[in-house]
């Protein structure tokens, strides 16, 4: 598990800030289903990369998340001081989405994913048969391999898991993960931990349109890429059901003021969609209408 040092940002105090209301209490805002569990909340977090276990706790309180993911393989659950990460988490509280980030092939992703099920069922969290496939395809982009991720996850899905799919912006791959049984398709919106946000909407948009055709219901989540609150904003608008990241929260310069950030940004996201947005319009349009002006006639 990487640590950053303590003395990072030295001359930054983080921030605890007083509980907010939550956003399923907001108006407009329902309960969002995923693999047959209901959530109130849309944000998905990591739990990597934070300096310490104290400020990822503090930071997951203040999001708000039911669901936090864990990276089985190369976390290995412990970090280098030999602290367990599930003696870390609040395992009543949250969800626990196993992922396979780090493997390279269908076969690794898949060993992996049974790995953290087992771990999972010995300690009775109910994520023990949900996964989030990642197959990646090299270091250096960390962009998912479109063959392997679609062999492991029709694998996973015959073995039982309740898949949630790393995969590009790609429509036609993502309409493939779909039919091959993933629970949720999860298009990166860009690079994992890029912090380059939305860099294609338009992709996004038509894998919402083309996954949502038969099923209205089926979750599609932006993962990975966020960097700030307007980021996940943005993807909120345009429709994703939901929005999964960690780099922007545990590298920020205070963790848990931009978890608070990241779960207004959730809601106020998804408030903005459903309310539905005013057209572009190349031209001006008054606020207030022409007729009934008062004029100002010289003379009189």
């Amino acid at each position: 598990m990487t640590l950053r040092p303590a003395c990072a940002f030295p001359e930054h105090r983080m921030t605890t800030l007083p509980p907010t209301t939550h956003p399923a209490t907001e108006p407009g805002l329902s309960p969002f289903v995923l693999a047959g569990r209901t959530f109130t909340s849309r944000l998905i977090v990591g739990t990597g990369k934070y300096r310490d276990f104290d400020t990822m706790r503090r930071a997951l309180d203040a999001c708000g998340a039911e669901v936090v993911t864990v990276a089985v393989r190369r976390e290995r659950l412990f970090n280098d001081r030999g602290e367990s990460l599930l003696d870390a988490l609040d395992l009543a509280r949250y969800t626990i989405l196993p992922n396979t980030a780090g493997c390279f092939s269908a076969d690794d992703a898949v060993r992996v994913a049974r790995l953290g099920r087992e771990l999972l069922e010995q300690v009775g969290n109910p994520g023990a048969s949900w996964v989030k496939l990642e197959v990646l395809g090299d270091k250096k982009t960390l962009l998912p391999d479109p063959v392997g991720t679609l062999e492991a996850c029709r694998e996973l899905v015959k073995d039982g898991f309740e898949v949630l799919c790393y995969t590009s912006d790609d429509p036609i791959s993502a309409q493939r993960i779909k039919d091959a049984g993933a629970a949720s398709v999860m298009p990166a919106g860009s690079p994992i931990g890029s912090g380059q946000g939305v860099l294609n909407r338009n992709n996004i948009l038509l894998i919402l349109q083309m996954l949502k055709a038969a099923d209205p219901a089926y979750p599609v989540i932006v993962d990975a890429g966020v960097g700030s609150a307007s980021d996940v904003s943005v993807a909120m608008e345009i429709g994703a059901d939901a929005v999964l990241l960690n780099t922007a929260i545990a590298h920020a310069k205070d963790p848990v003021m931009m978890a608070h950030a990241m779960r207004h940004a959730t809601a106020g996201g998804r408030q903005s969609y459903l309310a539905g947005r005013i057209p572009k319009r190349l031209y001006a349009s008054a606020s207030s209408p022409w007729e009934g002006v008062i004029s100002y006639i010289p003379g009189e």
